[in-house]
Protein backbone atom coordinates (compact mmCIF):
# COMPACT_ATOMS: atom_id res chain seq x y z
CA UNK A 1 0.00 0.00 0.00
CA UNK A 2 2.75 2.42 0.98
CA UNK A 3 4.74 1.56 -2.14
CA UNK A 4 1.63 2.22 -4.26
CA UNK A 5 1.16 5.66 -2.70
CA UNK A 6 4.83 6.50 -3.21
CA UNK A 7 4.66 5.37 -6.84
CA UNK A 8 1.51 7.44 -7.44
CA UNK A 9 3.10 10.56 -5.94
CA UNK A 10 6.24 9.98 -8.02
CA UNK A 11 4.18 9.64 -11.22
CA UNK A 12 2.31 12.86 -10.40
CA UNK A 13 5.63 14.63 -9.80
CA UNK A 14 7.04 13.45 -13.13
CA UNK A 15 3.85 14.38 -14.99
CA UNK A 16 3.94 17.84 -13.46
CA UNK A 17 7.64 18.47 -14.01
CA UNK A 18 7.63 17.22 -17.59
CA UNK A 19 4.34 18.83 -18.54
CA UNK A 20 5.70 20.91 -21.45
CA UNK A 21 7.33 17.95 -23.21
CA UNK A 22 4.57 15.47 -22.32
CA UNK A 23 1.75 17.74 -23.50
CA UNK A 24 3.60 18.37 -26.76
CA UNK A 25 4.15 14.61 -27.17
CA UNK A 26 0.47 13.76 -26.57
CA UNK A 27 -0.63 16.43 -29.06
CA UNK A 28 1.89 15.08 -31.59
CA UNK A 29 0.58 11.52 -31.15
CA UNK A 30 -3.00 12.73 -31.67
CA UNK A 31 -2.02 14.61 -34.84
CA UNK A 32 -0.09 11.59 -36.07
CA UNK A 33 -3.16 9.44 -35.43
CA UNK A 34 -5.44 11.85 -37.28
CA UNK A 35 -3.23 11.91 -40.37
CA UNK A 36 -2.18 8.23 -40.48
CA UNK A 37 -5.49 7.05 -41.92
CA UNK A 38 -5.40 9.84 -44.51
CA UNK A 39 -1.83 8.91 -45.49
CA UNK A 40 -2.83 5.26 -45.94
CA UNK A 41 -5.77 6.31 -48.11
CA UNK A 42 -3.55 8.55 -50.25
CA UNK A 43 -0.93 5.80 -50.60
CA UNK A 44 -3.63 3.49 -51.99
CA UNK A 45 -4.46 5.95 -54.75
CA UNK A 46 -3.21 5.12 -58.22
CA UNK A 47 -2.93 7.72 -60.98
CA UNK A 48 -2.62 5.61 -64.11
CA UNK A 49 0.39 3.32 -63.59
CA UNK A 50 1.81 5.58 -60.85
CA UNK A 51 1.04 4.95 -57.16
CA UNK A 52 1.65 7.70 -54.59
CA UNK A 53 4.63 6.64 -52.39
CA UNK A 54 4.01 6.50 -48.65
CA UNK A 55 7.06 8.69 -47.99
CA UNK A 56 5.72 11.39 -50.31
CA UNK A 57 2.29 11.31 -48.66
CA UNK A 58 3.99 11.54 -45.25
CA UNK A 59 6.12 14.53 -46.30
CA UNK A 60 3.08 16.36 -47.71
CA UNK A 61 1.09 15.59 -44.55
CA UNK A 62 3.92 16.88 -42.33
CA UNK A 63 4.18 20.10 -44.35
CA UNK A 64 0.42 20.64 -44.10
CA UNK A 65 0.47 19.96 -40.36
CA UNK A 66 3.36 22.38 -39.85
CA UNK A 67 1.69 25.13 -41.90
CA UNK A 68 -1.66 24.63 -40.14
CA UNK A 69 -0.19 24.55 -36.63
CA UNK A 70 1.98 27.62 -37.16
CA UNK A 71 -0.97 29.52 -38.66
CA UNK A 72 -3.26 28.54 -35.79
CA UNK A 73 -0.61 29.45 -33.23
CA UNK A 74 -0.12 32.86 -34.85
CA UNK A 75 -3.89 33.48 -34.90
CA UNK A 76 -4.28 32.42 -31.26
CA UNK A 77 -1.39 34.59 -30.11
CA UNK A 78 -2.78 37.58 -32.05
CA UNK A 79 -6.27 37.05 -30.63
CA UNK A 80 -4.89 36.57 -27.11
CA UNK A 81 -2.96 39.83 -27.34
CA UNK A 82 -6.05 41.62 -28.66
CA UNK A 83 -8.20 40.23 -25.86
CA UNK A 84 -5.62 41.24 -23.24
CA UNK A 85 -5.43 44.76 -24.68
CA UNK A 86 -9.22 45.11 -24.75
CA UNK A 87 -9.53 43.64 -21.25
CA UNK A 88 -7.06 46.16 -19.86
CA UNK A 89 -8.97 48.93 -21.61
CA UNK A 90 -12.30 47.74 -20.22
CA UNK A 91 -10.92 46.84 -16.79
CA UNK A 92 -12.40 49.78 -14.90
CA UNK A 93 -15.77 49.82 -16.74
CA UNK A 94 -16.04 46.05 -16.26
CA UNK A 95 -15.83 46.36 -12.49
CA UNK A 96 -18.62 48.91 -12.46
CA UNK A 97 -20.75 46.96 -14.93
CA UNK A 98 -20.49 43.72 -12.94
CA UNK A 99 -21.21 45.52 -9.67
CA UNK A 100 -24.32 47.07 -11.25
CA UNK A 101 -25.73 43.58 -11.70
CA UNK A 102 -26.03 43.36 -7.92
CA UNK A 103 -27.69 46.77 -7.59
CA UNK A 104 -31.12 45.20 -7.01
CA UNK A 105 -29.77 43.74 -3.75
CA UNK A 106 -29.01 47.17 -2.36
CA UNK A 107 -26.33 49.86 -2.50
CA UNK A 108 -24.29 48.21 0.26
CA UNK A 109 -24.07 44.91 -1.61
CA UNK A 110 -23.17 46.70 -4.84
CA UNK A 111 -20.41 48.63 -3.10
CA UNK A 112 -19.10 45.47 -1.43
CA UNK A 113 -18.93 43.67 -4.78
CA UNK A 114 -17.12 46.62 -6.36
CA UNK A 115 -14.58 46.78 -3.54
CA UNK A 116 -14.00 43.03 -3.73
CA UNK A 117 -13.36 43.20 -7.47
CA UNK A 118 -10.89 46.03 -7.04
CA UNK A 119 -8.74 43.77 -4.86
CA UNK A 120 -8.26 41.37 -7.80
CA UNK A 121 -5.04 42.10 -9.69
CA UNK A 122 -6.50 41.18 -13.07
CA UNK A 123 -3.93 43.07 -15.20
CA UNK A 124 -1.13 40.94 -13.76
CA UNK A 125 -3.01 37.73 -14.55
CA UNK A 126 -3.77 38.91 -18.07
CA UNK A 127 -0.15 39.80 -18.80
CA UNK A 128 0.94 36.39 -17.49
CA UNK A 129 -1.66 34.76 -19.75
CA UNK A 130 -0.34 36.70 -22.73
CA UNK A 131 3.16 35.48 -21.90
CA UNK A 132 1.93 31.87 -21.88
CA UNK A 133 0.21 32.41 -25.22
CA UNK A 134 3.50 33.62 -26.68
CA UNK A 135 5.11 30.36 -25.52
CA UNK A 136 2.60 28.55 -27.75
CA UNK A 137 4.87 29.08 -30.76
CA UNK A 138 7.77 27.18 -29.16
CA UNK A 139 5.40 24.37 -28.19
CA UNK A 140 4.14 24.26 -31.78
CA UNK A 141 7.67 23.81 -33.13
CA UNK A 142 8.26 20.95 -30.65
CA UNK A 143 4.99 19.27 -31.71
CA UNK A 144 6.01 19.50 -35.38
CA UNK A 145 9.36 17.88 -34.59
CA UNK A 146 7.66 15.05 -32.68
CA UNK A 147 5.22 14.44 -35.54
CA UNK A 148 8.10 14.37 -38.04
CA UNK A 149 9.96 11.71 -36.06
CA UNK A 150 6.78 9.65 -35.65
CA UNK A 151 6.28 9.71 -39.43
CA UNK A 152 9.89 8.64 -39.92
CA UNK A 153 9.47 5.71 -37.49
CA UNK A 154 6.00 4.56 -38.58
CA UNK A 155 7.26 1.92 -41.04
CA UNK A 156 8.95 0.06 -38.16
CA UNK A 157 6.03 0.13 -35.71
CA UNK A 158 4.67 -3.32 -36.66
CA UNK A 159 8.10 -4.96 -36.48
CA UNK A 160 8.91 -3.35 -33.13
CA UNK A 161 5.53 -4.36 -31.70
CA UNK A 162 5.95 -7.99 -32.76
CA UNK A 163 9.47 -8.16 -31.32
CA UNK A 164 8.25 -6.50 -28.11
CA UNK A 165 5.32 -8.89 -27.61
CA UNK A 166 7.28 -11.96 -28.69
CA UNK A 167 4.18 -13.51 -30.26
CA UNK A 168 2.47 -12.71 -33.56
CA UNK A 169 -1.06 -13.26 -32.19
CA UNK A 170 -0.51 -10.98 -29.19
CA UNK A 171 1.12 -8.38 -31.43
CA UNK A 172 -1.90 -8.47 -33.73
CA UNK A 173 -4.26 -8.05 -30.78
CA UNK A 174 -2.24 -5.13 -29.42
CA UNK A 175 -2.22 -3.54 -32.87
CA UNK A 176 -6.02 -3.80 -33.08
CA UNK A 177 -6.38 -2.20 -29.64
CA UNK A 178 -4.14 0.70 -30.71
CA UNK A 179 -6.12 1.10 -33.94
CA UNK A 180 -9.37 1.16 -31.95
CA UNK A 181 -8.02 3.88 -29.66
CA UNK A 182 -6.88 5.91 -32.67
CA UNK A 183 -10.25 5.46 -34.39
CA UNK A 184 -12.27 6.48 -31.30
CA UNK A 185 -10.10 9.52 -30.59
CA UNK A 186 -10.05 10.56 -34.26
CA UNK A 187 -13.82 10.41 -34.52
CA UNK A 188 -14.27 12.32 -31.28
CA UNK A 189 -11.89 15.08 -32.37
CA UNK A 190 -13.33 15.38 -35.89
CA UNK A 191 -16.90 15.62 -34.60
CA UNK A 192 -15.86 18.01 -31.83
CA UNK A 193 -14.01 20.22 -34.32
CA UNK A 194 -17.02 20.44 -36.62
CA UNK A 195 -19.45 21.13 -33.79
CA UNK A 196 -17.12 23.71 -32.21
CA UNK A 197 -16.68 25.47 -35.56
CA UNK A 198 -20.45 25.71 -36.04
CA UNK A 199 -20.91 27.02 -32.48
CA UNK A 200 -18.12 29.57 -32.82
CA UNK A 201 -19.50 30.71 -36.18
CA UNK A 202 -22.98 31.15 -34.71
CA UNK A 203 -21.61 33.24 -31.81
CA UNK A 204 -19.64 35.35 -34.29
CA UNK A 205 -22.82 36.04 -36.31
CA UNK A 206 -24.73 37.00 -33.15
CA UNK A 207 -22.07 39.53 -32.17
CA UNK A 208 -21.82 40.96 -35.69
CA UNK A 209 -25.59 41.21 -36.17
CA UNK A 210 -26.05 43.20 -32.97
CA UNK A 211 -22.92 45.31 -33.43
CA UNK A 212 -20.93 44.07 -30.43
CA UNK A 213 -17.12 44.39 -30.37
CA UNK A 214 -14.70 41.47 -30.01
CA UNK A 215 -16.78 39.21 -32.26
CA UNK A 216 -13.80 37.25 -33.57
CA UNK A 217 -11.98 36.79 -30.23
CA UNK A 218 -15.21 35.61 -28.54
CA UNK A 219 -15.89 33.24 -31.44
CA UNK A 220 -12.35 31.82 -31.24
CA UNK A 221 -12.71 31.46 -27.46
CA UNK A 222 -16.03 29.64 -27.92
CA UNK A 223 -14.50 27.34 -30.52
CA UNK A 224 -11.58 26.45 -28.23
CA UNK A 225 -13.59 26.03 -25.01
CA UNK A 226 -16.07 23.67 -26.67
CA UNK A 227 -13.32 21.03 -26.70
CA UNK A 228 -13.65 20.93 -22.90
CA UNK A 229 -16.74 18.79 -22.17
CA UNK A 230 -19.56 20.30 -20.10
CA UNK A 231 -17.55 23.06 -18.41
CA UNK A 232 -16.21 24.60 -21.62
CA UNK A 233 -19.61 25.47 -23.09
CA UNK A 234 -20.75 26.97 -19.78
CA UNK A 235 -17.64 29.15 -19.50
CA UNK A 236 -17.93 30.23 -23.14
CA UNK A 237 -21.58 31.22 -22.69
CA UNK A 238 -20.87 33.21 -19.54
CA UNK A 239 -17.85 34.87 -21.20
CA UNK A 240 -19.95 36.01 -24.18
CA UNK A 241 -22.61 37.49 -21.89
CA UNK A 242 -19.97 39.17 -19.71
CA UNK A 243 -18.32 40.77 -22.75
CA UNK A 244 -21.67 42.22 -23.82
CA UNK A 245 -22.39 43.46 -20.30
CA UNK A 246 -19.01 45.19 -20.07
CA UNK A 247 -19.35 46.79 -23.51
CA UNK A 248 -22.92 48.04 -23.24
CA UNK A 249 -23.63 48.19 -19.53
CA UNK A 250 -27.10 46.91 -20.48
CA UNK A 251 -28.15 43.92 -18.39
CA UNK A 252 -31.04 43.10 -20.74
CA UNK A 253 -28.65 42.79 -23.72
CA UNK A 254 -26.31 40.60 -21.69
CA UNK A 255 -29.21 38.39 -20.59
CA UNK A 256 -30.42 38.13 -24.20
CA UNK A 257 -26.97 36.98 -25.33
CA UNK A 258 -26.76 34.63 -22.35
CA UNK A 259 -30.11 33.09 -23.25
CA UNK A 260 -29.44 32.90 -26.99
CA UNK A 261 -25.95 31.42 -26.72
CA UNK A 262 -27.11 29.15 -23.88
CA UNK A 263 -29.94 27.71 -25.99
CA UNK A 264 -27.52 27.27 -28.89
CA UNK A 265 -24.99 25.46 -26.72
CA UNK A 266 -27.70 23.28 -25.17
CA UNK A 267 -29.14 22.27 -28.54
CA UNK A 268 -25.75 21.47 -30.04
CA UNK A 269 -24.36 19.76 -26.94
CA UNK A 270 -27.41 17.64 -26.16
CA UNK A 271 -28.90 16.92 -29.60
CA UNK A 272 -26.46 17.39 -32.50
CA UNK A 273 -23.26 16.34 -30.72
CA UNK A 274 -24.59 12.98 -29.38
CA UNK A 275 -26.28 12.24 -32.72
CA UNK A 276 -23.01 12.70 -34.63
CA UNK A 277 -20.87 11.02 -31.99
CA UNK A 278 -23.03 7.88 -31.85
CA UNK A 279 -21.39 5.15 -29.78
CA UNK A 280 -17.86 6.32 -30.43
CA UNK A 281 -17.60 7.37 -26.78
CA UNK A 282 -18.99 5.24 -23.97
CA UNK A 283 -17.68 7.40 -21.17
CA UNK A 284 -19.29 8.16 -17.84
CA UNK A 285 -20.23 11.83 -17.42
CA UNK A 286 -18.97 11.73 -13.84
CA UNK A 287 -15.76 10.10 -15.05
CA UNK A 288 -15.28 12.90 -17.58
CA UNK A 289 -15.59 15.50 -14.80
CA UNK A 290 -13.06 13.61 -12.66
CA UNK A 291 -10.72 13.37 -15.66
CA UNK A 292 -11.09 17.10 -16.31
CA UNK A 293 -10.30 17.89 -12.68
CA UNK A 294 -7.29 15.54 -12.55
CA UNK A 295 -5.62 16.54 -15.81
CA UNK A 296 -6.51 20.18 -15.23
CA UNK A 297 -4.71 20.03 -11.87
CA UNK A 298 -1.68 18.24 -13.35
CA UNK A 299 -1.31 19.96 -16.74
CA UNK A 300 -3.50 23.04 -16.40
CA UNK A 301 -5.71 24.19 -19.28
CA UNK A 302 -4.02 21.94 -21.90
CA UNK A 303 -4.76 18.96 -19.66
CA UNK A 304 -8.46 19.77 -19.74
CA UNK A 305 -8.40 19.76 -23.56
CA UNK A 306 -6.63 16.38 -23.57
CA UNK A 307 -8.68 14.81 -20.75
CA UNK A 308 -11.22 12.99 -22.94
CA UNK A 309 -8.75 11.48 -25.47
CA UNK A 310 -6.59 10.25 -22.58
CA UNK A 311 -9.66 8.84 -20.81
CA UNK A 312 -10.71 6.95 -23.97
CA UNK A 313 -7.25 5.36 -24.22
CA UNK A 314 -7.20 4.47 -20.51
CA UNK A 315 -10.66 2.85 -20.63
CA UNK A 316 -9.84 0.70 -23.67
CA UNK A 317 -6.46 -0.36 -22.24
CA UNK A 318 -7.95 -1.21 -18.83
CA UNK A 319 -10.69 -3.30 -20.47
CA UNK A 320 -7.99 -5.62 -21.89
CA UNK A 321 -6.78 -6.74 -18.44
CA UNK A 322 -8.88 -8.58 -15.88
CA UNK A 323 -7.13 -6.85 -12.98
CA UNK A 324 -7.88 -3.36 -14.36
CA UNK A 325 -11.29 -4.15 -15.88
CA UNK A 326 -13.15 -2.67 -12.83
CA UNK A 327 -11.50 0.68 -13.66
CA UNK A 328 -12.80 0.43 -17.24
CA UNK A 329 -16.29 -0.39 -15.94
CA UNK A 330 -16.25 2.69 -13.68
CA UNK A 331 -15.11 4.91 -16.54
CA UNK A 332 -17.75 3.59 -18.95
CA UNK A 333 -21.16 5.20 -19.36
CA UNK A 334 -23.38 2.12 -18.89
CA UNK A 335 -20.93 -0.20 -17.17
CA UNK A 336 -20.04 -1.61 -20.59
CA UNK A 337 -16.45 -0.52 -21.33
CA UNK A 338 -15.08 -0.35 -24.84
CA UNK A 339 -13.15 -3.58 -25.36
CA UNK A 340 -11.48 -2.61 -28.59
CA UNK A 341 -14.00 -4.37 -30.82
CA UNK A 342 -14.89 -2.78 -34.17
CA UNK A 343 -17.15 0.24 -33.87
CA UNK A 344 -20.68 -0.59 -35.06
CA UNK A 345 -21.17 3.02 -36.13
CA UNK A 346 -17.96 3.20 -38.16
Amino acid sequence: MLLGIIAFVLVLFLLSQGRFILISLVVAIILFSLTSEAIRAIARLQIGPVRVPVWLASVVALMLIAATLLSLAAVLVAQANEVVGMALRYYEPAQTAIADLFGWMGADVEAAVLNSMRTIELPGYLRALAGQASGLLSATVLVILFVGFLFAERIWFATKLQNLMGDAAQAERASKVVETIMHRVNRYLLVKTGVSAVTGGAVYLIFVMFGFDLALPVAVLTFALNYIPSLGSIIATLAAALVVQVQTGDASAALAVLGGVGVLQFAIGNVIDPMLMGHALRLSSFGIIISLAFWGAVWGLPGMFLAVPIMVAVMILCSQTEVLRPVAVLLSREGLPDTGDPDPDA
